[in-house]
């Protein structure tokens, strides 16, 4: 078994949109996807999903997009990101397939001695963007993150793998509320996404620190293929 990660489909079958903007290298993204995960993946393996999995605005919608990643080799692990609106009852989402787990807070996801938990996460204090509003929402996200690290942390796994949407610093790679419970947890890796374009690729860690191990995993940064997450 080996476990992958990639963030970022955006696939868009229902709400027929495309990352173009992005860049050439967004052409027929999809594609490029779905044959890179048949070339890579098996179906003895994981895929760590964290976030903007689909375009759609509701679960019907986002069924077409859901079905075609069910279909694709292994068994995956999804988080939420902010561009999932779709995303609404985990019960309901838990029930649709059987090779898809959908986690986030105190829904985790466990195999072998890993557990895997996952929260959004939000924009960190920065001198660019961040209001009163923002602040509240941070304040939110750090106390979801806290939840998932906690219940995590009861099952006595040797590793926890987190996974977030947006990365856990700011632009200058400050620490922040995010980064005091991932240090304060036994997380061994932290995977996220949000960042697009190669302007912005260097707003979030990479590499590890504090023994920490930071893996952006936006799907135009990794070309379009899983990668493989070593343990």
């Amino acid at each position: 078994m080996n476990i992958y990660a990639i963030s970022d489909l955006h696939f868009g079958e229902a709400a027929g949109k495309d990352m173009d903007l992005f860049g050439e290298k967004w052409l027929n993204h999809k594609e490029k996807i779905i044959n890179n995960w048949k070339t890579i993946v098996t179906d003895n393996d994981i895929v760590l999903m964290s976030g903007d999995t689909s375009w759609a605005t509701s679960l019907e919608d986002a069924k077409a997009d859901l079905d075609e990643i069910s279909n694709l080799p292994g068994r995956k692990v999804i988080s939420r990101g902010n561009h999932d609106y779709w995303w609404k009852s985990l019960y309901k989402l838990n029930n649709l397939y059987e090779n898809i787990f959908f986690i986030q807070n105190e829904t985790i996801f466990e195999i072998d001695n890993i557990t895997i938990c996952a929260t959004k996460g939000y924009l960190c204090p920065n001198d660019y963007k961040f209001n009163k509003a923002d602040e509240k929402i941070y304040k939110r996200e750090v106390a979801r993150l806290k939840l998932a690290l906690s219940s995590a942390s009861k099952k006595n796994t040797e590793y926890i793998i987190l996974l977030l949407h947006y990365p856990p610093t700011n632009d200058k790679l400050e620490t922040s509320g995010f980064i005091e419970l991932i240090n304060k947890y036994n997380v061994k890796k932290v995977i996220y996404g949000h960042l697009h374009g190669k302007r912005y690729y260097k707003d979030g860690l990479q590499g590890v620190y504090n023994r920490v191990d930071y893996i952006l995993a936006s799907s135009d940064y990794l070309d379009f293929k899983p990668r493989l997450v070593n343990l």
